[in-house]
């Protein structure tokens, strides 16, 4: 198992935006085979923070994920009104 955790910081006014295109993008992600969770967080003292917490099975599904054609449409619109910083993690 693969856990990604993406971290965005939103600008200012664009929220609402934002969360119609990580929840089209939940919904899509979660039906993918190989994906075991995917949430979407917001940060309790930071209101223009938010992180999605990503599960996949392995890698080949992740990179499965990343050709599919949801996030090729979507994420390039999403890093269009947030800063996104993205770490894997495998465990131990």
């Amino acid at each position: 198992m693969i856990s990604i955790v993406a971290k965005f910081t939103v600008n200012a006014g664009e929220e609402k935006k934002f969360m119609e295109l990580v929840n089209e993008l939940g919904e899509a992600s979660r039906a993918e085979e190989g994906c075991i969770e995917y949430i979407l967080h917001k940060d309790v003292q930071k209101p223009l923070t938010y992180c999605i917490i990503e599960k996949w099975k392995d890698q080949a599904a992740i990179d499965s994920h990343n050709l599919t054609s949801h996030f090729m449409s979507i994420v390039p619109k999403i890093v269009e009104i947030a800063k996104a910083e993205i770490d894997v993690y495998q465990p131990v």
